[in-house]
């Protein structure tokens, strides 16, 4: 069953000329209007969150974009759901299977794997497919192989990872099916605390058939981090821009800032400059030694765009000050 088209642009509000910050500014009002932690309902929060992660990952992504745009709504056409050397096409998301063979023109071990589970939705999985990696290729179109046992290819799959699922680690059920086949294999799949992007879940033997009774390959998963929007991360540290206003910057205050456990309180000195750092030491990411690397808070100062009268004169008395 075909997946159905997804509109990223309207999923973000956007247009389709839109430039790379008015699609990061969209989705990080969307992403705070029905973050999960916000909302009322839960569980349908956590949906549209996922709908909006997957909206910008693609938007955000010039390669992406780019594919997304060439296709649009004709996206099967795409040589069969993907340009020849992207990472095929083939699998299902969160909410069922998708996918279809022949994704790499012969040998289809990796477009013929459909998956449940790990986040995305069936159309992104089918356009944005997994990945095999080397090792014998079953179906190869007539070519006698020799009696030798040859391994089976190695599979790759993306699985959306939370920022709570890396601060505490997880176990996720993950499904998938082979081809035609009627059968559905479930896993529980550990994602271990302190998981990084890019980082992969190794399930040993579950890739390609072998030939000549050869053993299969190992489904690899690899990790793509989901959006926050507040938070970016660069290694075990989180960053954190927060907007304050010329006169706090002037002045100095406190600041309550939101952070993964919990608010806390910043003392922003006088004459704070814009970009400056606050460092909160053991609350951002943790490591495999279980140890967690430290908070940012950037901050960021915002100049009005537009002053009543009586801000303005105040503005010019203190130009006339310097």
């Amino acid at each position: 069953m075909a997946a159905q088209f997804r509109d990223y642009y309207e999923t973000m509000g956007v247009s389709k000329t839109s430039s790379a910050d008015e699609i990061k500014s969209a989705f990080r009002k969307l992403a705070r209007k029905h973050h999960p932690d916000l909302a009322k309902d839960k569980k349908a929060a956590e949906e549209k969150f996922k709908e909006i992660n997957e909206a910008y990952e693609v938007l955000s992504d010039p390669e992406k974009r780019k594919k997304y745009d060439e296709y649009g709504a004709n996206w099967q056409h795409a040589g069969n759901g993907f340009p020849p050397g992207g990472g095929g096409a083939g699998r299902g998301g969160a909410g069922g299977f998708g996918g279809y063979g022949g994704g790499y023109g012969g040998g289809g071990d990796a477009s013929d794997f459909h998956f449940g589970g790990t986040g995305y939705s069936d159309f992104f999985e089918q356009f944005f497919g997994s990945r095999r990696g080397r090792g014998f290729s079953s179906g190869g179109g007539g070519v006698d192989f020799e009696e030798t046992p040859q391994r089976g290819r190695d599979i790759e799959a993306d699985i959306l990872v939370t920022l709570e699922e890396v601060l505490h680690g997880a176990t996720r059920q993950i499904s998938f099916r082979k081809g035609n086949s009627p059968d559905i294999q479930t896993y529980t799949v550990k994602i271990p605390k302190g998981v990084r992007e890019g980082q992969r879940i190794r399930l040993a033997g579950q890739g390609g058939a072998g030939g000549s009774r050869g053993e299969a390959g190992d489904l690899y998963l690899r990790v793509k981090l989901q959006q926050h929007p507040d938070y970016r991360f660069e290694g075990s540290d989180i960053y954190h821009e927060i907007d304050i206003p010329a006169w706090q910057a002037v002045l100095g205050g406190e600041l309550t800032i939101p952070t993964p456990d919990g608010r806390a309180k910043l003392k922003i000195p006088a004459g704070t400059q814009n970009g400056r750092k606050f460092r909160i030491p053991g609350r951002g990411l943790p490591d495999k030694g279980g140890a967690r690397g430290d908070f940012f808070a950037v901050m960021e100062i915002a100049i009005p765009e537009s002053l009543s009268p009586e801000q303005k004169e105040l503005w010019e008395k203190l130009s006339k000050l310097d």
